[in-house]
Parts: C-alpha cells; sequence; structure tokens
C-alpha cells in the first residue's frame, strides 16, 4: 500500500505510457506530477510556439487525469529539489518517468536518478517516445549508422516488440497531495501575432492526436505516397507535434495503421501505410544521430563544413529577415515561410524548399535556420530539427548531395501546379494567372511588388552556393 510519483514530461497522454502503468501495476497511490524547469534544457528550452502548445497540452493533461482520478500537480524549480520536495510530502517511496533523449537531458536525468535512489526511493525511467532506443542498434562494426537506408533495414524488423498499452480507467490518487502552482503562473502562453492561427489550426492534447490519427486513416492513407508532396492538400497527418509531446506514441501509430492495412487488404494501402511508417523511421533515426553525435544540434556532423564559406552575419542579416518574415520575392519560400508564422507548422516539401534557398542561395548559416524554426515551429523537435537542416545543408548524416540545389520555381510548379498553396500564404498573387504564378518576374507582367524581382538571382546563386560547396569538396 504505497504511493508512487508519475514525473510527466514529454509524455502527455494517459494511454500507452509506461511509467504510469509501471506505478498503477506497483503501488496502491499515484501523484502525477509535471515539473517547468526550463533552465535545465539550456541551450534548448522550448520556443515560443512549443511553449503555446505546451500551455494547451499540459490543460489537456490535467483534464484527463481529474477525470481518471488524480489530478496533475504542477511546480516550478530545479526538478531535483522538487521530486525530493514532493516525495517526502506525498510519503512516496517511488519516481518514475519516460526517457528524454536531448544530449543535456540525458545527463540531468542519470544524475536524478543516481540521486534519488541514494535517498532510498526506487527511481526508474521507460521508453514511450520511440520504436527503438537510440543506443539499440549498431552496424556490423559496432559504430552508430550513418546512412538512413540500412538503418532502417535494421530497425524495421523490431517494431513489434509489444502492444500499445490501454490507458487506465481509474488512478487511486495520493492521500497526502502537496502545494502546487496554477498552470497560468508558468507563463507559456505568448503574447505573439500569431497566437490566433495556432488556435485555429491545432487542437492539442491526446484526444486531439487521436483525432488526426483517425482522419488520417480515413483519407489520407489511401493516397499518402501520390499525395504526400503536394502542400496544397491536406493529406499527411500532421501528427508530429503531437508525437513531440507525447500525446500520442509511436508504437500507437504503427499499431493502428497496421491494423488498418489488415482490415483492407489492398496493395495500395499496404504500400500507403508502409511508407507513412517508414517516415517515422527518419524520426528514430534522427534520435540515433544525436544521442552518438550530441554535437551537432550546432556543429556540423561533417567537419569539412567547418571551412564552409558562409556569410557574415554583417552581410546577410536583411536576406536573413527577410526570410523569416516570406519576403524574398520568391513565392514557394515566401508562402512556406507564412504558413509557418501563421500556424507554428510547414509542410515538410516546403521545409526542405525554404531549407535549401535559405543555405545555398543565400549562403546563409543552417543553425540561423535551424533556430528559427525552433522559435516558430510547434513540432519543434531538437533530433528532427537537426537532421532535416543538416540534411539540406549537406553536412549531416545521409545528406543531399553538395550539388543538389533546389529550385523554388521548379518545385513549385511541379507540386503545385495551380498555385493553390502560393495564393492561400500569398494574397499578393491573388489573381496572377496560373502560368505565371510561380515566378512573376520571367513572365513579364505588372505584379504587385515585391512579385516582380526575387531578392536573389536564382540561377546566379545556386551557381555561388556550387563553388562554395567545391572548396571544401576535397579538403
Amino acid at each position: 500500500m504505497t504511493t508512487a510519483l508519475v514525473w510527466f514530461r514529454r509524455d502527455l497522454r494517459l494511454a500507452d505510457n509506461p511509467a504510469l502503468r509501471h506505478a498503477l501495476e506497483h503501488h496502491r497511490w499515484v501523484l502525477p506530477v509535471y515539473i517547468h524547469a526550463p533552465d535545465e534544457e539550456t541551450p534548448w528550452a522550448p520556443g515560443a510556439a512549443a511553449r503555446w502548445w505546451l500551455h494547451h497540452a499540459l490543460a489537456a493533461l490535467a483534464a484527463d487525469l481529474a477525470k481518471a482520478g488524480a489530478p496533475l500537480l504542477i511546480r516550478q524549480g530545479a526538478s531535483l529539489d522538487q521530486l525530493r520536495q514532493l516525495a517526502r510530502a506525498a510519503g512516496a517511496v517511488a519516481v518514475y518517468w519516460n526517457r528524454l533523449y536531448e544530449p543535456a537531458l540525458i545527463g540531468r536525468d542519470q544524475r536524478i536518478k543516481q540521486s534519488l535512489r541514494e535517498d532510498g526511493l526506487t527511481a526508474d525511467s521507460f521508453n514511450a517516445a520511440l520504436l527503438i532506443e537510440p543506443w539499440e542498434l549498431k552496424t556490423g562494426r559496432g559504430d552508430p549508422y550513418r546512412v538512413f537506408t540500412p538503418y532502417w533495414r535494421a530497425a524495421s524488423q523490431r517494431l513489434a516488440q509489444r502492444a500499445p498499452l490501454p490507458a487506465p480507467r481509474r488512478i487511486e490518487p495520493a492521500q497526502s497531495t502537496p502545494p502546487g502552482v496554477a498552470l497560468d503562473a508558468l507563463g507559456l502562453r505568448p503574447d505573439l501575432p500569431w497566437d490566433g492561427g495556432l488556435r485555429e489550426t491545432w487542437r492539442p492534447g491526446e484526444a486531439g492526436a487521436w483525432s488526426l490519427l483517425h482522419r488520417y486513416c480515413d483519407e489520407g492513407a489511401p493516397r499518402y505516397r501520390q499525395e504526400r508532396d503536394l502542400p496544397a492538400l491536406d493529406a499527411t497527418s500532421r501528427l508530429s507535434p503531437h508525437l513531440h509531446f507525447g500525446e500520442i506514441s509511436p508504437l500507437q501509430i504503427v499499431a493502428r495503421l497496421r491494423r488498418l492495412a489488415a482490415e483492407d487488404a489492398a496493395a495500395g494501402l499496404i504500400a500507403n501505410t508502409d511508407h507513412y511508417i517508414r517516415e517515422l523511421g527518419w524520426r528514430e533515426f534522427s534520435h540515433h544521430l544525436l544521442f552518438h553525435y550530441p554535437h551537432t544540434p550546432q556543429q556540423p556532423l561533417n567537419r569539412k563544413f567547418d571551412a564552409f564559406p558562409w556569410r557574415k552575419p554583417r552581410d546577410y542579416a536583411a536576406d536573413l529577415r527577410a526570410w523569416q518574415r516570406g519576403r524574398t520575392g520568391v513565392p514557394l519560400v515566401d508562402a512556406g515561410m507564412r504558413q509557418l508564422w501563421h500556424s507554428g507548422w510547414m509542410h515538410n516539401r516546403v521545409r526542405m524548399i525554404v531549407a535549401s534557398f535559405l543555405t545555398k542561395n543565400l549562403l546563409i548559416p543552417w543553425q540561423e535556420g535551424a533556430r528559427w524554426f525552433w522559435d516558430t515551429l510547434v513540432d519543434a523537435d531538437l533530433a528532427n530539427n537537426t537532421l532535416g537542416w543538416q540534411w539540406t545543408a549537406g553536412c549531416g548524416a545521409d545528406a543531399a548531395p553538395y550539388f543538389r540545389v533546389f529550385n523554388p520555381v521548379l518545385q513549385s510548379g511541379k507540386f503545385d501546379p495551380r498555385g493553390i498553396y502560393l495564393r492561400r500564404w500569398l494574397p499578393e498573387l491573388a489573381k496572377v494567372a496560373d502560368d505565371a504564378v510561380h515566378a512573376p518576374w520571367l513572365a513579364r507582367i505588372a505584379t504587385p511588388s515585391p512579385y516582380d524581382q526575387p531578392t536573389v538571382d536564382l540561377a546566379g546563386s545556386r551557381l555561388r552556393a556550387l563553388a562554395a560547396y567545391a572548396s571544401i569538396k576535397n579538403a
């Protein structure tokens, strides 16, 4: 008849929550706890958009826990100090949590686990965020994987290790509950111009995650491979922020998609679900890389790029600002950046194009783009963000070839041929014809500024980028 603390972090759900399940199976009473300690995540404390999501995700979790019988206790301060205080006040004999994989948090959690055990408490952690833990797979030589295809070939053989855990119907609350703070006291809701866009776009919480997954299974899954690259269509699941905050687990998604494929044995649906699961594999791969190469959020994996001739901040400040605000004069780039500013999210195909434009056409260091995405994406994830930017810049694992410079005009014409996505985010182009909307300056028509000329010559800047990459190719 004992009490356990369950320390919630980015596992903000009741179903398929191993730490919560373990506490319920081994203890009579459970005290769910969230401790707000952003300083412990420095230099990668949550950005503005992520803080907005966190506020609403915590509100949803608190409501779900209260319905199950055990209210969420919110505290602020150093995590170890708070856990010790709470364990004493509640008479707890154990503390459980689900693992995080960012370098700073791995070290912090190891110190906390050791300290709590020295205090005489049981302290255990579990995997709730990944299909494969980062240290579980190695190459035949015992090294970390640096290429996705062989990594996924090995990982895909180990996906069905357990079934997702059901949500508990009842949680017996701790008999002694220490005081906490109100959610609003955390100051997570930003006073930002795009707060309204976030509210109209998203529904944080476990129920919101499942709503999106059900919609995707009904509408997106049958056409995923054919339509996933078309930004004008709602053909992707948009589950990335829910995955980041742990409102749904990758294991739950895989189980649901495989059940969907089994219900409809059509080869097309099976292929589409397998393709989606492969995209989850990139998320797994990003965590594998971050764990083994913890320097990569700020430094290139390929150390040749230490010598890359990026432009200097004093020279690119104006171009960076134009890119951030969607004012480059290149329609697809601007549409993507305005979608990001409004909704805290951007279509993946467009993410690659705006990243290529920044790093190759503008020769601005990838770290500048990564920092902007970190502050403006609701799904800002250190592993995914790092992999994506280093992939596009060409300096990371499985990187795009240095000579691959996305042409935003050709990409726009191929993946948004009627300009539907462009016009959705660029009202300046509402009346421009389909055959001119991708590059109005080439059509030599009277168009509203700034679409009479982009801020950089695409062809000339491509040649400049190729020369810059060639300068380090044989270094």
